[in-house]
Order: structure tokens, then C-alpha cells, then sequence
């Protein structure tokens, strides 16, 4: 991969995990392009159930290490997750290789009252060494939990302390806009207990399935099918779920969510303090990262200033109302909508399922690099920047332009909010992942 693939971040030290008579101590390293100001740590206190947290983030490294489309030569060794911690939680997120399945840890109490001292987002170093020691923890070991920068200081006590650069896939930045975006979009389909969630998962084939599958409800039980029937939900790649088997005989209830366009599906699995969410794409590969379904809300650089401000005002894993945007950034409520599309379009908003509301993330990078990410983004600005773009009609509810291509020209029909364009990309995907180049830049002149 190029470099404009990736960003580099260096990490201190490994994280590790150190074991000793009366407890075990998990620190994390971590790296962020922003500055903090000078905390100790994010969060740093015992958790009260140490077991099952073990085993949510082992089956995290596992989505983060696998792959599903990509070969092993085009895929990096390891990625790492980003957590983010405040308002009495923690979050760890990751994607698999291929980017077509996000899986998330939200580690609900925190044990310790005055455990949390910052807040903030950042990309951890999840080594093996540190999964291996995870791996340890029994149903009675307890450990102490410190993300952010207290650990540097204890790093000395490690003869292995290492210094470590580790590639942070753009892919990943890329596909955090879109998974929230269907998230928001999604809906409840089914609840199970832990027998019936046993029961579902034993009906998914055994390795690779090439054919969708489908959730159906039966005699009032749920199974997966090859065949459809009336308001069954698609599954494209089943097989990706046998990620979640490990945790299956742990959970207290699972809920299935399914977006409104069968673009996701989501499965959620409750513990006692701990959700494990785990979303696939539609097919095993089709990753998130190149939906763009938030593209035009890209097109329009927001104000450096409104995001600095939103740093100040917001926590991380703050809920996030829109109601209280015109009050703390100083904009008209007319901007609102617009603006939270914005923030959303560039992960500064994560989505919380059972709250159905957003949740604001400190990204551990600087937002300047979010619009130079997408190829159809800028690719659309190329075309205004050389005037390749021409108005034929604007009519209040059409609009006809001409865009120039590569030897041809493009004819752009922009009707209400349905748009239509003679390149490949809409004649292959037919809007289904995003505006083409032609169709953004045509929205971007009409706008302004």
C-alpha cells in the first residue's frame, strides 16, 4: 500500500499486561496526533467484570485480524483499536482487514467511582503478547485497567519495552462515517435469550458461504435460512459469525438489528457491564470503508473553528444532542441539521443502538485529513477546480448538468434528492454506495 493509505503512529512502549500475587495490570499504549493536556490518564481503576471484558476484547483482536476478501500479502500484519473513554464508559472499535466488519466493546461500569479522570480518543497498540496474557484472565482474576498516558511512566518496570510504529488504515477513518450513518438507520428485528442465540448460530453452515442467507422466524424460533420468506432480513458472508461463537455461552440476551435498506446487520450481546456489538456489511466484499454514503456532506469544508469548539464544549462518549448545537457553537438553528451531518460524516459521532442517539469521539488525528481520504471526493473537487461542470437546466425540482469525463461526457440528472448519472460507477452500483464524482461536484455548484 502507498503511504497515503495509511498513517504512521509510533507508540512509547508495547502494551502489556503484568501479572503478580494479588491482581494483574493492563496498560495500553497509545499514540494521537493531537496534543492532551498533559493528564496523567484517560481512565485508570479495576473493572467489575475483568472475565468478560477479557474475552470481548480477544474476540475484537479476532475481527481485527482477520480478513475476508484481501489476500494475506495485501493485508498488514495487525491493526489496532481505537478506544475512547468518558462519561463513566469505554469503547474499544476496530474493522476487520477487508473493512466489512466493525465490532465494538462498551464497557458500561467502570468499577472504580473515581476511575475516570480525562476523556478523550485514541489508537491502541493491541500486541500479541498482550492477547496472550488477556487469554489468562480467569472468571477469578482481577486487574487494573489504564488507558493513556499514565502508563509511560510505568513502562520503566518492563524490560520489554519497546518502541513500535503501527499503520492505521485510512479505510478504517473512512469506514467509521458509514457504519454510524447505518446504525442510525437500524431497527430492532429480534430478541433472544442465551439458549435461543445457541440455537440460531448452530444453523450457519460451516466454512465459506458464497450465497446470502436469511434470518427467519419459524414456529416461533429464529434460524438462518437459504431461503427467504416474508420480512426475512439479509445476510451477505453468514459465515463472518462464527467470529461471535467464543462469547455465545457468556451472553445474557442477544438483539439482532437490521438497517432499513439491508445494508447492515447488526448483532449485539449483552453481559453484565459489557455490550460486544458486531455489524457486517451487506457482502463479505463490500467494506464500509468505501460505502461514501456521507460524501456530499463532505464537499463542503466545515469550519475549523466549529470543531474546536466542539472539542471544548464535548466529552467523549457524551451523548450527543443537536438541540444544544446553537447554543454552544454560536450557529443558527437553521445550521444545525447540516452541521450534525457534518460531524457525523466525519466520525466525530459514534452511534449508540440502545440509546438511539449519537455519541461524540475524539478522533486520535487531525480532522484536516478526513476530505483528502475518499477518491470520488476529490475527484468532484477536481472537476470545480477545472470548470469540467456545466448547468444545462435548474428547475426547482430538476436539475440537467453536463460533466466532463475521461474522452466523454457525462449527462447529470439531479431530481428532488434522487440523483442519475451515465458513468460505470451508477450504472454499476446505482447509487446504492454513495454519489459518483459527477453527481457530488453537479450538488456542489447547485448548492452554492
Amino acid at each position: 500500500m502507498g503511504s497515503s493509505d495509511t498513517m504512521s503512529y509510533k507508540y512509547i512502549f508495547s502494551s502489556l499486561l503484568k501479572h503478580s500475587s494479588k491482581k494483574d495490570d493492563l496498560f495500553l499504549s497509545n499514540y494521537s496526533e493531537i496534543p492532551s493536556a498533559n493528564l496523567p490518564c484517560f481512565f485508570s481503576g479495576s473493572l467489575s467484570n475483568p472475565y468478560i471484558v477479557a474475552r470481548c476484547l480477544i474476540a475484537l483482536s479476532n475481527v481485527v485480524k482477520a480478513r475476508f476478501t484481501l489476500s494475506p500479502a495485501e493485508l498488514e500484519a495487525l491493526k489496532d483499536p481505537i478506544v475512547t473513554v468518558g462519561d463513566e464508559r469505554m469503547r474499544f472499535e476496530g474493522f476487520s482487514g477487508c473493512a466489512g466488519v466493525y465490532a465494538r466493546v462498551d464497557v458500561i461500569e467502570e468499577g472504580k467511582k473515581d476511575a475516570f479522570v480525562a476523556s478523550g480518543t485514541t489508537n491502541v497498540d493491541f500486541n500479541q503478547e498482550m492477547i496472550t496474557a488477556l487469554a489468562k484472565i480467569t472468571k477469578k482474576s482481577n486487574f487494573t485497567l489504564s488507558v493513556g498516558s499514565k502508563e509511560i511512566e510505568l513502562s520503566t518496570q518492563n524490560e520489554n519495552v519497546v518502541e513500535k510504529k503501527v499503520p492505521l488504515p485510512t479505510r478504517w477513518v473512512k469506514g467509521l462515517t458509514t457504519v454510524q450513518h447505518y446504525l442510525s438507520q437500524s431497527r430492532v428485528v429480534a430478541t433472544l435469550n442465551r439458549i435461543e442465540a445457541i440455537g440460531l448460530f448452530r444453523s450457519i453452515p460451516k466454512g465459506r458461504v458464497k450465497n446470502d442467507y436469511y434470518l427467519i422466524k419459524r414456529a416461533n424460533k429464529y434460524l438462518f435460512s437459504p431461503m427467504s420468506q416474508n420480512d426475512s432480513i439479509v445476510i451477505g458472508g453468514i459465515d463472518r459469525l462464527h467470529l461471535l461463537a467464543p462469547l455465545l455461552p457468556l451472553v445474557t440476551q442477544v438483539k439482532i438489528f437490521a438497517q432499513e435498506d439491508n445494508q447492515s446487520i447488526t448483532i449485539q450481546l449483552y453481559f453484565e457491564q459489557v455490550i460486544y456489538s458486531f455489524t457486517l456489511s451487506r457482502d463479505p466484499w463490500r467494506g464500509f470503508s468505501g460505502e461514501g454514503v456521507l460524501l456530499d456532506e463532505l464537499m463542503e469544508d466545515i469550519d475549523e473553528d466549529i470543531v474546536s469548539k466542539m472539542n471544548n464544549f464535548s466529552h467523549a462518549n457524551q451523548a450527543f444532542s443537536p438541540t444544544l448545537l446553537p447554543i454552544r457553537i454560536g450557529k443558527d438553528e437553521k445550521d444545525t441539521a447540516k452541521l450534525t451531518a457534518k460531524l457525523s460524516a466525519m466520525g466525530l459521532l459514534g452511534y449508540d443502538l440502545d440509546k438511539a442517539q449519537y455519541f461524540y469521539r475524539q478522533l486520535p488525528f487531525k480532522t484536516s485529513r478526513i476530505a483528502t481520504l475518499n477518491p470520488r471526493l476529490k475527484g468532484a473537487k477536481k472537476l470545480l477546480e477545472n470548470n469540467q461542470v456545466k448547468i444545462v437546466s435548474n428547475e426547482k425540482s430538476r436539475v440537467e448538468a453536463r460533466v466532463a469525463g475521461s474522452g466523454v461526457e457525462h449527462l447529470v440528472v439531479i431530481q428532488y434528492s434522487n440523483a442519475k448519472c451515465t458513468c460505470q460507477w451508477y450504472s454499476k452500483y446505482q447509487g446504492q454506495r454513495g454519489d459518483c464524482k459527477h453527481v457530488l461536484a453537479v450538488r456542489e455548484i447547485i448548492r452554492s
